[in-house]
C-alpha cells in the first residue's frame, strides 16, 4: 500500500498491525486486484490530513472510505450506508469507538 499522506514509517507500521480489517465494517482486506471495495485505504477519522496521529489515522476498506468521504464521523455512522452494512457504534473498532465518544 502506498503511503501518500506523509504518515511516518513507525506510525504506518503501528496502524497496519492494529487495523488488520476495516475499522468500520470489519471486513477482511483484499488485494485491489481481487476487489477495490474491500482493499485497504488510509482513513483520517477527522477529515484533516494534517492530523497524523494514531487516534486519527486508521485503515478501512475503500467502500467505507468512499461512503464516509468528508462527512463527520458521528453523522456518517447513522447514515443509510452504515445501516445497510450493519455498522453501528457498538461494532466498530476501538479507535472509532473512542473518536465517537469524543463527539467527532
Amino acid at each position: 500500500m502506498a503511503n501518500n499522506w506523509n504518515i511516518p514509517n513507525w506510525l504506518e507500521e503501528e496502524i497496519i498491525q492494529r487495523d488488520t480489517n476495516c475499522v468500520y465494517c470489519r471486513c477482511d482486506f483484499t488485494p485491489t486486484k481481487v476487489s477495490k471495495r474491500t482493499a485497504s485505504s488510509w482513513e483520517h477519522i477527522i477529515n484533516d490530513a494534517s492530523i497524523i496521529t494514531r487516534e486519527n489515522i486508521a485503515l478501512c476498506c475503500c467502500g467505507c472510505n468512499s461512503s464516509k468521504g468528508q462527512k463527520k464521523l458521528s453523522d456518517w455512522i447513522d447514515s443509510k450506508y452504515c445501516i445497510e452494512k450493519g455498522i453501528t457504534r457498538e461494532n466498530v473498532a476501538e479507535v472509532i469507538k473512542t473518536a465517537l465518544s469524543k463527539g467527532l
